[in-house]
């Protein structure tokens, strides 16, 4: 498992290169941002997602073809390596982070941990009842980190599953108390599917809380910052 970090602002002299190896609907995608800065993010972004997988293909990044399930989720097009690559990304107020690995369903979520949330009531609104309570328990100065704990492993297990917003944040719990390891703890529709998967937290900068979700037994991560 390879976990690519990349500060997407220190990019941005390279914007036009990175535009150049986009694909048409990648660019009329990037024209329907309301402000600049979203769109240059999504266009650097996007560029790198095609430069590192172009590492790992061997592929020119401008030449890669990606497929789409039928909730959005991307994947390498099976001439291009998606049958033995898989990977996910996310990226937040000007950092991003890339997974790559191969041979299992992967997701990944980052987030920049802002001070302006009502963290209760969108845990109230989002989470389980369980993962609810879970919070409430925690001291009171944990509790926004704890909140973006939990945000991010249920992110990232829901873009593991590449089912979008049709699997409902309430349906399962995760672990994410400062003082235990991340996992899946109960999947409502099926007990024994949490087996299944392996969630971590992830290295992030200050500020940021990530997660990663693997389908199958836990592996190494090897982490990597993209430098040019």
């Amino acid at each position: 498992m390879h976990v690519w970090l990349a500060f997407l602002d220190c990019m941005t002299p390279r914007l036009s290169s990175f535009l150049q190896i986009l694909a048409a609907a990648e660019i009329e995608k990037a024209g329907r941002f309301r402000f600049q800065k979203d769109r240059n993010a999504y266009i650097v972004a996007r560029g790198l997602l095609r430069s590192i997988l172009g590492r790992y293909t061997g592929i020119a990044p401008g030449q890669l073809r990606f497929s789409y399930n039928h909730y959005g989720k991307p994947a390498l097009a099976t001439e291009c390596g998606g049958e033995q690559l898989a990977f996910n990304s996310s990226h937040a107020h000007g950092t991003a982070l890339y997974a790559v690995t191969s041979g299992r369903k992967v997701g990944v979520d980052l987030e920049c941990m802002r001070g302006d949330l009502d963290h209760q009531r969108l845990a109230e609104r989002f989470f389980s009842p369980r993962e609810v309570s879970m919070l409430g328990l925690l001291p009171s100065d944990l509790r926004q980190e704890a909140f973006f704990a939990c945000w991010t492993r249920k992110e990232a297990y829901i873009k593991a599953k590449g089912e979008g917003l049709s699997l409902d944040l309430q349906s399962f719990d995760v672990v994410f108390a400062p003082s235990q390891p991340a996992a899946v703890l109960r999947i409502e529709t099926d007990p024994r599917e949490a087996r299944r998967w392996w969630l971590t937290e992830l290295h992030a900068p200050p500020g940021y809380v990530a997660a990663l979700a693997v389908e199958g037994k836990a592996c190494k991560v090897k982490y990597w910052q993209w430098a040019n």
